[in-house]
C-alpha cells in the first residue's frame, strides 16, 4: 500500500506499480492513479471499470471519478461528465479519514470537482461555479484539487490575475505533502495563469515555471502532464531562439503521441474526435481532428 501511495500521492510518481495493480481494492485504485498520470490510460482503466461495479462504494466512486479524470484529460467532457454523476451517486455518507482523500469525503469531493471541470469544457460557467462551492476539503489533496478548479474557474471567467492566487496556495500544501504530481499540476496551472495575465513579470515567471515543468514532467514520465505544459509554454511570448521552440514543440509531440498510443481505444476516438485535442502535435499517422483549441486543465 505503502508503495501505491508514494506512486499516486508523493514522490515516487513514475514508480512501477504492476505488483499494487494486484492488489485489493483501494491499492488497484491509486495504482491506476499512477498509472493515468503516466499516461497509461489503457492499463487504468483496466483496472478502474471492475472497481467501479465493486461493492466498496468509497473505492467505486473514486474509481469513477478517476475514469472520468482520464476522460476529460482526452478532451471529452460529456464522457467524463456521466462517470462523475455515477461517482456522486456511489459515494457513501461516511467512511473512516484517510490522510490522502481516499474516504468518503474525498470520494464526493472527487466526484463534484470533477463535474465543475467537466461544466467548464462545456461552457457551463454558472454551473461549474454552483457545483465547486459545494466541494467540502477535508485532505491535502481534496484542498489542492479545489484550488486547481478555483484557478481554472477565473481563467475560464477571463480573470487570470485572479488565479494565481489559488494555484499558489495548491502549489504550497502540495509541496508541503511532498506529491511530486501535484507539485507538477499545480505549476502548470500557476506558469499558465500567469502567462495568460499577460504583464511583463506574470509572463517571465509563468514562462520559467512552465520550462522548469516540463523538464520535471518529461524526468519522471508524466506524460499526461508533459504535454499540455509544454503547449502552454509554446504560447508564452516570451521571445525564444527557433531550436528551442522546436525542442519544446517535440516534447509536446512526442508526449501527446506516446499517450494516445497507451490509450484504450474508446479513449483514443474520444481523443480524436474532441475539439481540445490539438491536431498539430498529432505525428504523421495519428488520425486528425477537427480543431487545435486546448482545454487541458480541467482535470
Amino acid at each position: 500500500m505503502d508503495s501505491a501511495r508514494a506512486a499516486a500521492f508523493g514522490d515516487r510518481p513514475g514508480a512501477d506499480v504492476r505488483r499494487a495493480a494486484a492488489g485489493p481494492p483501494r491499492e488497484r485504485w491509486m495504482a491506476a492513479v499512477a498509472l493515468g498520470g503516466q499516461g497509461h490510460y489503457a492499463a487504468a482503466a483496466t483496472l478502474l471499470l471492475p472497481l467501479v461495479r465493486s461493492g466498496d462504494r468509497p473505492v467505486a466512486s473514486l474509481a469513477a471519478s478517476t475514469l472520468a479524470s482520464h476522460r476529460r484529460q482526452l478532451g471529452s467532457h460529456a464522457t467524463a461528465r456521466r462517470f462523475d454523476a455515477v461517482a456522486l451517486a456511489a459515494a457513501p455518507d461516511t467512511s473512516a479519514p484517510d490522510r490522502d482523500g481516499v474516504d468518503a469525503a474525498g470520494a464526493r469531493a472527487d466526484a463534484l470537482l470533477g463535474l465543475a471541470a467537466d461544466a467548464l469544457g462545456l461552457g457551463r460557467l454558472g454551473e461549474a461555479r454552483r457545483l465547486h462551492a459545494r466541494v467540502v476539503a477535508e485532505s491535502w489533496r481534496t484542498t489542492v484539487r479545489e484550488l486547481w478548479v478555483a484557478a481554472e474557474i477565473e481563467l475560464a471567467a477571463g480573470h487570470a490575475e485572479r488565479a494565481v492566487a489559488p494555484a499558489e496556495r495548491a502549489l504550497r500544501l502540495a509541496e508541503e505533502a511532498g506529491a511530486t504530481r501535484h507539485v507538477l499540476k499545480s505549476r502548470l496551472v500557476l506558469g499558465a495563469a500567469s502567462v495568460v495575465w499577460g504583464t511583463p513579470e506574470s509572463v517571465e515567471r509563468g514562462t520559467r515555471l512552465l520550462c522548469c515543468d516540463l523538464n520535471h514532467t518529461d524526468r519522471h514520465g508524466l506524460f499526461s502532464l508533459s504535454w499540455p505544459t509544454a503547449l502552454v509554454l509554446l504560447t508564452s511570448p516570451v521571445v525564444r531562439n527557433h531550436a528551442e521552440t522546436e525542442q519544446v514543440r517535440k516534447s509536446a509531440l512526442n508526449a501527446l503521441s506516446c499517450v494516445l498510443r497507451r490509450a484504450d481505444p474508446i479513449s483514443r476516438r474520444l481523443a480524436v474526435n474532441s475539439p481540445w485535442i490539438p491536431t498539430a502535435l498529432l505525428r504523421s499517422g495519428e488520425p486528425p481532428n477537427a480543431d487545435a483549441q486546448t482545454n487541458f486543465l480541467t482535470d
